[in-house]
């Protein structure tokens, strides 16, 4: 405790650094305080009834934890960051299959110029279509009573909604880009990072209010505090894990000076994916239950909302599985033996015992699908934590949602990753960080597109 103590005071002794977490501080503030500027024409008060009893377990909830309630808002942020995500990851995986992408994949600063680019295009597009429809939603929506949440959901209410929702995705792109340069960095992440922990009051307060009316023990709230601080280590040590594989390079004398002869590794990561899987499973298994949220009195609508409720086995056994394909797919798309091969190749090194080239390639290619089995199953297990804790300990599921699932592995991740951040800060100014030894691993590989870490 004293370390750490000693370390945040160290943390304000550094004037830039001081300066970078205050300005850091500031964005998130702005970033909150949009969340909750409701486009013009929607009735707040009809807006929040109908947002009362809106089901978390379609598409339109997993948007809403990304952006930290400003969907259910209909606020000029209420697109978040996600069509910067989204742009970000089509470009990622267009790059496997368009030979122009990965060329300039390759390219280094002017390659990641062009790319750079591109994305905000594609954010662009992305928040226009998507904001056309949210607002087709919201004008469809409708409070107690019939009551409309918007009173005039005429042209120009649909224009109005998909110029400002376009406007706010692209300030916060802006922000985030902000707190990469100025602030201290993985600006996109952060702002999802907050987004996430802003329900975390109104999740422990619920608890509280429980716990006062004589509906929850204080001891069982206890056992889970106890549960979460060991799901949280759990996810640390498994983020962080990797297999390191060493890499020999030969001795080269160049003008009477020698090169080489040392060993390094590379670390092969056990959750190379990070966050991902989860996001995509969810995403498809949200689908067809929000396809039938249209048509409410269905009994083809009711049977297949409750295969696919989240207290249902089969929507346990159906995530959980497609977690698994995910964390394969989404991993060899991250994490390319082949190329790593031909990088090792050229500068003259080798893998002990194993020839370079293809041999070298097959060789990482192994050991990374022996590897990322038992990291894509923590992560299936991880995602359905939070359902196990709703229905067998009587948790909301406000608050049983950071038990595990995307809200836990954004928030360790970009954690870790900040923590990173400031402690590179305090070792060029001699200072010891969060840590004695002074040495919080990054994670490689298992950020977001944009180079955050989720």
């Amino acid at each position: 405790m004293a370390n750490v103590i000693e370390t945040l005071q160290n943390i304000f002794k550094i004037e830039e650094l001081r300066t970078r977490i205050l300005f850091t501080i500031g964005i998130l503030i702005i970033v909150r305080v949009g969340a909750y500027i409701t486009i013009p024409g929607v009735n707040v008060v009809a807006l929040n009834a109908a947002s009362a009893s809106t089901d978390s377990n379609t598409l339109f909830g997993l948007y809403d934890l990304f952006v930290g309630g400003a969907f259910s808002n209909a606020a000029i942020f209420a697109l978040g960051i996600m069509p910067y995500i989204s742009a970000s990851i089509i470009l990622q995986l267009a790059g496997a299959v368009v030979p122009e992408l990965a060329k300039l994949q390759k390219e280094g600063e002017e390659g990641r110029r062009k790319l750079n680019q591109f994305t905000r295009v594609g954010t662009v597009f992305l928040a226009a279509l998507q904001s056309w429809g949210v607002s087709i939603k919201i004008a469809s929506t409708q409070g107690p009573g019939g009551l409309p949440v918007v009173a005039d959901a005429g042209f120009m209410f649909t224009v109005t909604a998909i110029f400002m929702m376009t406007a706010g995705t692209v300030f916060l792109m802006w922000l985030g880009e902000q707190i990469t340069d100025r602030g201290i960095g993985n600006g996109i992440s952060l702002i999802i990072f907050i987004g996430i922990i802003a329900q975390l009051p109104a999740a422990i307060q619920q608890e509280i209010q429980l716990i006062m009316v004589g509906s929850r023990l204080w001891i069982l709230d206890l056992i889970m505090l106890v549960l979460l601080v060991g799901i949280i280590a759990l996810v640390v040590l498994v983020t962080q894990g990797a297999r390191r594989i060493p890499v020999q390079y030969a001795k080269r004398v160049v003008n009477r000076k020698v090169y080489g002869g040392t060993t390094q590794y590379i670390p092969l990561r056990v959750n190379t994916a990070g966050v991902m899987p989860i996001i995509f499973a969810q995403a498809i298994v949200f689908i067809p239950g929000t396809i039938l949220s249209f048509f409410p009195d269905s009994s083809a609508a009711i049977t297949v909302s409750r295969w696919l409720s989240p207290s249902s086995v089969v929507y346990a056994i159906l995530y959980s599985l497609m977690i698994v394909f995910f964390a394969y797919f989404y991993t060899a798309f991250a994490f390319n033996p082949k190329d790593v091969a031909e990088n090792i190749k050229k500068q003259g090194g080798f893998i002990p015992g194993v020839r370079p080239g293809a041999p070298t390639a097959d060789y990482l290619d192994s050991i990374l699908t022996r590897i990322t089995l038992p990291g894509a199953i923590f992560l299936a297990i991880v995602a359905i934590l939070p359902t196990f804790v709703s229905n067998v300990l009587g948790v909301p599921m406000q608050f049983a949602s950071f038990f595990g699932g995307t809200s836990l592995l954004i928030m360790v991740g970009v954690a870790l990753d900040t923590l990173q951040q400031i402690e590179s800060y305090l070792l060029m100014r001699h200072y010891d960080g969060f840590m004695k030894s002074g040495k919080i691993r990054g994670r490689v590989g298992a950020g977001t597109p944009s180079g955050g870490g989720f």
